[in-house]
């Protein structure tokens, strides 16, 4: 008897959970178009190059659909089994609920642990495969990335920016194009107006400038002698070389150490890595840097605020013996080195605080990893008692409902994850916070819907309401 009840249970969730699955694939790759639509239209891409993309941001979104899919599926199973009242007739038989939502119970545990290896296995190397083809597609074809009022910069060692484009995007107006090749001096273009064309073989983009001046600054690093030219122009052509912007040409190594490129493996030895250079090699470089400046260290004392006010004594002789004419200048040397030392003081605590960032990130999305896998379980524990609670079908209350228990979780999950990267919270407390916050709403509903809850029976309420009303004129009497 119970080999048919989970064969009931099993093709009353299959279907659901199904549809509701690529149903919620869809919405998140769509949500992805809407983000990158002004990265991808204007390019030229190829149909391949739209399909890899696609494939890449589907990977990448399974482990947040597979909660929504399970939470919205186990809603639908309970609420059309209490619906047509064969969750009655299954306890009025002496079957507990938690007897009837075992065999979806193994089915979830199955699904953690898919998430989990698609998360630790495949998803790395799509976001890793993506990031890459995504920033190829940005920088292919600039003249069309080029946006009113924003200095465009990757162009290899100039900044562009336009005050105003024609509609057809080649009419450029208040042109300033700022030139940096790593000399003493830079140079500018300034132009009224102008027009952005790509050549014949595609290796130049060309801008066709009128009525502007070209400032230009000659001179060396030895001399402090330099020429300074402003020529103006009434035509003026300058061509940018797109050979480094040809699709496909970035390595997958650039974006290779992000933490969401990472298995659980590698993030655990780049946070032990960090670990130990913040543990260890950053008080070694305090002590070797700072101690530097301090060759008279031992004279030093915490309470010598000002050289020629406040010293201590031992300080005071020491300036005391010296000439009066080298008192200027040792006070100027100490001003000097303090000065080093402070700005030493300041990199090597930035310095700190970054490891200490990036570590707190690798350690986010370690935890991140089981906590999206354990979170097909804890929305399960959400949907199969409210279903049985609600017992209604399809996709009216149900999809409300589940809509908003993901959002809560969904919200839950992004703040646990950006207090846990900012400090606010551990790592692991932070990515398991939505988790801590459901499981006990998850255990409230299991209970309720073991005892014939009316939780979400309007009749109830109502009652409940008139014998309130009922005391409350009594007590008027």
């Amino acid at each position: 008897m119970f080999k048919k009840l989970d064969k009931l249970i099993l093709r009353s969730f299959i279907g659901p959970f199904v549809a509701t699955f690529f149903i919620t694939m869809f919405v998140l790759v769509m949500q992805f178009f809407w983000k990158y639509i002004d990265d991808l239209v204007g390019k030229g891409l190829e149909a391949t190059s739209i399909l890899r993309l696609t494939g890449y941001v589907t990977v990448s979104t399974i482990t947040l659909a597979l909660p929504l899919a399970v939470l919205i599926s186990s809603i639908m199973t309970f609420g059309n089994l209490g619906e047509t009242y064969e969750l009655v007739a299954i306890k009025s038989a002496g079957i507990p609920l938690l007897r009837f939502m075992q065999p979806l119970i193994f089915t979830t545990l199955l699904l953690c642990g898919i998430s989990f290896a698609l998360a630790n296995y495949v998803i790395p190397v799509a976001n890793l495969k993506f990031v890459t083809m995504l920033w190829d597609i940005r920088v292919a074809k600039p003249a069309f990335d080029i946006k009113e009022g924003i200095f465009y910069d990757k162009l290899p060692n100039y900044a562009i920016k336009v005050g105003r484009k024609d509609k057809d995007g080649n009419g450029i107006y208040d042109v300033i194009i700022y030139q940096n090749d790593y000399r003493l001096q830079d140079n500018i273009i300034i132009a009224e107006k102008g027009r952005m064309s790509i050549s014949d073989d595609k290796k130049f983009m060309e801008f066709h400038l009128q009525n502007g001046w070209r400032y230009e600054e000659r001179g060396g690093y030895n001399t402090k002698e330099t020429d300074y030219i402003r020529i103006r122009f009434k035509e003026y052509k300058k061509a940018f070389d797109l050979s480094s912007f040809g699709m496909g040409k970035t390595p997958d190594s650039a974006f290779k150490d992000q933490g969401m490129m990472l298995n659980t493996t590698q993030l655990s030895r780049y946070s032990d890595s960090i670990s130990k250079s913040i543990s260890k090699g950053m008080p070694e470089r305090f002590r070797r840097e700072v101690t530097g400046y301090l060759s008279s260290g031992k004279l030093l004392d915490s309470g010598w605020t000002d050289a020629r006010v406040n010293m201590p004594d031992s300080i005071r002789s020491y300036y005391q013996q010296l000439p009066d004419s080298a008192v200027t200048t040792t006070y100027s040397r100490f001003v000097d080195k303090t000065n080093l030392m402070k700005s030493s003081i300041d990199l090597i605590n930035e310095e700190y605080n970054s490891k200490l960032t990036q570590n707190r990130k690798y350690l986010v999305e370690w935890h991140k990893k089981f906590a999206l896998a354990f979170a097909c379980m804890v929305l399960f524990m959400i949907g199969a008692p409210l279903g049985s609670i609600i017992r209604k079908g399809g996709l009216g209350m149900p999809l409300v409902v589940a809509v908003i228990f993901f959002l809560i979780f969904h919200l839950l999950n992004m703040f646990g994850q950006k207090w846990g990267e900012n400090g606010t919270m551990s790592p692991m407390t932070g990515m398991w916070f939505s988790t801590m916050i459901l499981i006990p709403i998850g255990l409230f509903l299991t209970y309720k819907a073991m005892h014939d809850s009316q939780l979400f029976n309007q009749e109830f309420y109502y009652r409940t309401f008139r014998r309130i009303k009922k005391l409350v004129n009594r007590h008027d009497a």
